[in-house]
């Protein structure tokens, strides 16, 4: 991993999104590009009124950002660029140019007031991104690594397509790996098939030397099930797919991985359903 794409508004939940970040680059020796997109059609920016005085301040904000994280941050090089758009897509679009490794967004969740960009845009982040995005919700504890990872595993096609990119940073970071294998019904068919997508997990994890563990749940809700079991085993990071499938191209979230993203107090690394060939050369730079 050499890059990571970080969204900055400057509000309290994009300052945690870097902070994050930086625990993820300092263990992967990446550099952070963090990304500001110019806002000029809201009439309540926080911003200065004329476009040279609130860019300049940006720029100036910035500046500031690097004086006091640089020192913290031996990951690699700290920088940053400001863009003009949509948000989400120049966010998106920055980080397929630089052929960024990662983004890392804040979210604040379906219930924090939308004040700044960063959370009423993630989930567009998420559905349009051409690499693996982090959604961190501001107020979760920053640690120094990640110790577990939880990884649901349901009877979907794309199910495990998240596994490579997980197995990254699971061994960067010598994580335990939470299989957590899914059963949202009773039908003995479904079971086999989501046990031998499991068992697939576990030889991708065994030929990596990822170290893992199996767990089985029965709920309805697969979701609130996913949560709760990584709330109880004090996981770090929840690995989904992003459920897109034909959809693709729409930006939008299938509605388990929505759902996840936007109620998750735990970190949420969302993969494509296209991330898995980008990912899997990764374990050649670690």
């Amino acid at each position: 991993m050499k890059k990571i794409v970080v969204a900055v508004d400057f509000s309290s939940g994009s300052i945690h999104a870097l902070e994050y970040a930086i625990s993820i680059a300092n263990m992967s020796k990446s550099n952070i590009l963090m990304i500001w997109v110019d806002k000029t059609a809201n009439p309540d920016s926080i911003y200065a009124s004329s476009v040279e005085s609130y860019r300049g301040e940006v720029i100036k904000r910035f500046r500031d950002l690097i004086e006091e994280y640089q020192p913290r941050f031996t990951g690699g090089k700290l920088d940053y660029k400001l863009r003009k758009g949509k948000i989400y897509s120049e966010i998106v679009n920055t980080a397929k140019s630089k052929n960024a490794d990662l983004i890392i967004s804040g979210s604040h969740g379906v219930s924090g007031y939308e004040e700044f960009w960063i959370g009423s845009n993630a989930n567009r982040v998420v559905g349009h991104a051409h690499c693996p995005v982090i959604t961190v919700r501001n107020g979760f504890e920053i640690k120094d690594s990640l110790r577990e990872i939880v990884v649901p595993i349901d009877h979907s096609n794309h199910t495990l397509i998240k596994i490579p990119f997980t197995a990254v940073l699971a061994k960067l970071f010598h994580a335990e790996v939470h299989i957590v294998l899914v059963f949202s019904t009773n039908l003995a068919t479904m079971h086999k098939r989501v046990e031998n997508y499991a068992d697939k997990a576990k030889k991708y994890f065994d030929s990596k030397d990822v170290s893992y563990v199996v767990e089985h749940i029965q709920s309805q809700n697969a979701t609130k099930a996913a949560i709760d079991y990584a709330k109880a085993n004090d996981a770090d990071l929840i690995s989904i797919m992003t459920e897109q499938d034909e959809r693709r191209d729409s930006g939008l979230l299938g509605p388990c991985a929505q759902q996840i993203v936007n109620h998750s107090p735990i970190p949420v690394l969302s993969v494509h359903t296209d991330d898995a060939g980008k990912t899997m050369k990764l374990f050649d730079q670690i």
